[in-house]
């Protein structure tokens, strides 16, 4: 058997003011602001990560915000969709809540599953599930308390370039089970409870424009440091460039891009979000890896500040 990863480990996207930002994911979603850091390769951008109490991989949207910068175009090589898995029975409650604060929503279904689908304030596309997989997020803010809690990712959709190739790489080099077909969509499952549906878009549309309201890249897990390193040499064997592995102080990471250009990243489960804070204190303060914190002063002058705020 192949090498198969467990599934999702983070998305990362790009979105406009911070307050906005942290406004929606936690204030209107529920999500628990896990670490606020800065982009490792411009420190004059916050890096922020939300996700369930722990921070565990599945769970973990993060983002980038720059403030005024310029709107993209959700196209072919990019997530098109971010979906969220709650409880059963959850529906009601967040049909509810994107109502109270007048958020436009659909219903959809797809593979026999109802959709709530909406965007957030940048105009990245998501939505909600109900599954039974999955354990419940602990987390607790405002009105979302851990009977409704978002738990993680449901998974994603891939709007691909050549969906082909990206489906040949979903199910033969990252191991995913490809599950069937439904109008124009595949869907791939990996071995994790969250994090671990793909649906892939069969029609290839015209290429995405990376701004504010797109994806950035999607990160699948590797269990440690040894096996993302076979997952490199596996990368390369299949005929894809792969990067060295950098540091990212909360996971180590590698990137390629796939052959229906969605940028994908090979991120370990290790150390994750608690080994430079504690866990009850996580996302309270910056965090600066040890080659900014000497800048410490004039980076948080240079960023915009936000507080993390009940909207209920």
């Amino acid at each position: 058997m192949g090498k198969q990863t467990m599934g999702i480990h983070h998305i990362t996207a790009i979105v406009g003011h911070p307050q906005e930002n942290v406004d929606f994911y936690v204030g209107v979603l529920g999500l628990r602001l896990v670490k606020q850091t800065v982009n490792f390769d411009d420190p004059g951008t916050y890096h922020l990560y939300f996700g369930n109490e722990g921070g565990k991989p599945g769970a973990i949207i993060t983002f980038f915000p720059w403030a005024g910068a310029e709107q993209g175009r959700i196209g072919g090589g990019q997530v098109g969709v971010t979906s969220y898995v709650v409880p059963i029975g959850a529906m009601a409650f967040w049909r509810k809540r994107l109502e109270k604060f007048s958020i436009p929503f659909t219903m959809a279904e797809r593979f026999g599953e109802e959709y709530l689908t909406f965007d957030d304030p940048h105009g990245l596309h998501l939505e909600v599930v109900e599954r039974e997989e999955g354990e419940s997020n602990s987390w607790s803010f405002g009105e979302v308390t851990p009977e409704v809690a978002i738990k993680g990712f449901g998974g994603a959709t891939l709007l691909s370039t050549r969906p082909n190739k990206t489906g040949e790489l979903l199910e033969k080099t990252l191991g995913l089970e490809f599950v069937g077909k439904e109008g124009d969509f595949a869907r791939y499952r990996s071995s994790a409870e969250i994090g671990n549906i793909i649906d892939l878009k069969l029609t290839s549309i015209g290429r995405g424009q990376m701004g504010v309201g797109t994806v950035h890249h999607i990160a699948w897990r590797a269990i440690d440091n040894e096996d993302q390193l076979d997952w490199q040499k596996h990368m390369a064997a299949n005929g894809y460039g792969v990067t060295s592995v950098r540091d990212r102080n909360y996971f180590q990471a590698i990137y390629f891009r796939e052959h229906g250009e969605i940028l994908f990243e090979i991120a370990t489960d290790p150390p994750g979000f608690a080994h430079d804070e504690s866990l009850e204190t996580m996302g309270e303060k910056l965090m600066l890896p040890s080659q900014y914190e000497p800048h410490r002063e004039k980076i948080e002058r240079a960023l915009l500040p936000f507080e993390v705020r009940e909207l209920d």
